[in-house]
Protein backbone atom coordinates (compact mmCIF):
# COMPACT_ATOMS: atom_id res chain seq x y z
CA UNK A 1 0.00 0.00 0.00
CA UNK A 2 1.27 3.57 -1.03
CA UNK A 3 2.30 5.43 2.21
CA UNK A 4 0.83 9.04 3.08
CA UNK A 5 1.73 11.56 -0.10
CA UNK A 6 3.01 8.85 -2.37
CA UNK A 7 0.99 8.04 -5.36
CA UNK A 8 -0.06 4.49 -5.71
CA UNK A 9 0.09 3.15 -8.98
CA UNK A 10 -3.19 3.31 -11.24
CA UNK A 11 -2.88 0.00 -13.32
CA UNK A 12 -1.02 -2.82 -11.53
CA UNK A 13 -0.44 -6.37 -13.31
CA UNK A 14 -1.39 -9.60 -11.48
CA UNK A 15 0.12 -12.65 -12.69
CA UNK A 16 -0.02 -16.02 -10.86
CA UNK A 17 3.54 -17.99 -11.02
CA UNK A 18 4.14 -20.05 -14.02
CA UNK A 19 1.27 -18.86 -15.99
CA UNK A 20 1.90 -18.18 -19.32
CA UNK A 21 1.38 -14.29 -20.33
CA UNK A 22 -1.68 -14.35 -22.31
CA UNK A 23 -3.50 -14.95 -18.96
CA UNK A 24 -3.79 -12.00 -16.87
CA UNK A 25 -5.46 -10.17 -14.22
CA UNK A 26 -5.06 -6.32 -14.07
CA UNK A 27 -6.12 -4.38 -11.27
CA UNK A 28 -6.88 -0.80 -12.07
CA UNK A 29 -7.75 1.32 -9.38
CA UNK A 30 -9.73 4.54 -8.93
CA UNK A 31 -12.03 3.24 -11.34
CA UNK A 32 -15.65 1.86 -11.59
CA UNK A 33 -18.44 0.13 -14.11
CA UNK A 34 -18.12 3.07 -16.54
CA UNK A 35 -14.67 2.37 -17.42
CA UNK A 36 -15.21 -1.56 -16.95
CA UNK A 37 -17.83 -1.81 -18.97
CA UNK A 38 -16.88 -0.01 -22.13
CA UNK A 39 -13.77 -1.35 -21.78
CA UNK A 40 -14.69 -5.32 -21.71
CA UNK A 41 -16.59 -4.19 -24.70
CA UNK A 42 -13.48 -2.99 -26.78
CA UNK A 43 -11.47 -5.69 -25.59
CA UNK A 44 -13.81 -8.24 -26.57
CA UNK A 45 -13.82 -7.02 -30.34
CA UNK A 46 -10.17 -8.26 -30.58
CA UNK A 47 -10.29 -11.76 -32.18
CA UNK A 48 -7.34 -12.83 -30.19
CA UNK A 49 -8.89 -12.63 -26.87
CA UNK A 50 -10.59 -15.57 -25.84
CA UNK A 51 -12.08 -14.31 -22.36
CA UNK A 52 -12.60 -10.42 -21.23
CA UNK A 53 -13.98 -9.92 -18.01
CA UNK A 54 -14.53 -7.79 -14.71
CA UNK A 55 -15.58 -7.70 -11.11
CA UNK A 56 -15.40 -4.80 -8.46
CA UNK A 57 -14.43 -6.65 -5.45
CA UNK A 58 -16.58 -4.05 -3.13
CA UNK A 59 -18.76 -1.38 -3.23
CA UNK A 60 -16.79 0.67 -0.89
CA UNK A 61 -13.48 -0.25 -3.29
CA UNK A 62 -12.78 1.57 -6.36
CA UNK A 63 -10.86 -0.34 -7.76
CA UNK A 64 -11.79 -2.88 -10.79
CA UNK A 65 -9.99 -6.48 -11.20
CA UNK A 66 -9.77 -7.00 -14.86
CA UNK A 67 -9.01 -10.45 -16.46
CA UNK A 68 -8.17 -10.85 -20.37
CA UNK A 69 -7.22 -14.54 -21.98
CA UNK A 70 -6.05 -14.32 -24.96
CA UNK A 71 -5.75 -17.11 -28.06
CA UNK A 72 -2.40 -18.73 -28.78
CA UNK A 73 -0.10 -17.46 -26.44
CA UNK A 74 -0.34 -13.76 -27.49
CA UNK A 75 0.40 -11.40 -24.59
CA UNK A 76 -2.50 -9.90 -22.75
CA UNK A 77 -0.72 -6.38 -22.67
CA UNK A 78 -1.57 -5.94 -26.15
CA UNK A 79 -5.51 -6.73 -26.14
CA UNK A 80 -5.23 -3.96 -23.10
CA UNK A 81 -3.18 -1.76 -24.86
CA UNK A 82 -5.47 -1.70 -27.70
CA UNK A 83 -8.52 -1.68 -26.13
CA UNK A 84 -7.76 1.40 -23.95
CA UNK A 85 -6.76 2.87 -27.08
CA UNK A 86 -9.76 2.28 -29.35
CA UNK A 87 -11.95 3.67 -25.99
CA UNK A 88 -10.01 6.84 -25.96
CA UNK A 89 -10.54 7.06 -30.23
CA UNK A 90 -14.29 6.79 -29.46
CA UNK A 91 -14.38 9.17 -26.64
CA UNK A 92 -12.82 11.76 -28.42
CA UNK A 93 -14.76 11.31 -31.57
CA UNK A 94 -17.93 11.60 -29.14
CA UNK A 95 -16.89 14.93 -27.71
CA UNK A 96 -15.43 16.50 -30.94
CA UNK A 97 -19.01 15.43 -32.55
CA UNK A 98 -20.65 17.17 -29.52
CA UNK A 99 -18.57 20.51 -29.73
CA UNK A 100 -19.55 20.62 -33.52
CA UNK A 101 -23.74 20.31 -32.73
CA UNK A 102 -23.02 22.92 -29.65
CA UNK A 103 -21.65 25.53 -31.87
CA UNK A 104 -23.78 25.29 -34.54
CA UNK A 105 -26.56 25.64 -32.10
CA UNK A 106 -24.89 28.65 -30.46
CA UNK A 107 -24.35 29.70 -33.99
CA UNK A 108 -28.10 29.81 -35.24
CA UNK A 109 -29.09 31.08 -31.97
CA UNK A 110 -26.92 34.21 -32.59
CA UNK A 111 -28.24 34.92 -36.32
CA UNK A 112 -31.18 37.58 -36.05
CA UNK A 113 -34.59 35.89 -36.99
CA UNK A 114 -36.29 36.95 -39.99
Amino acid sequence: MAAEGEKKPVLEMVQADGADEGCVTFVLHDEDHTLGNSLRYMIMKNVDVEFCGYTITHPSESKINFRIQTRGGAPATEPLRRGLNELSDVCQHVLNTFQARVNEFKERQEQPME
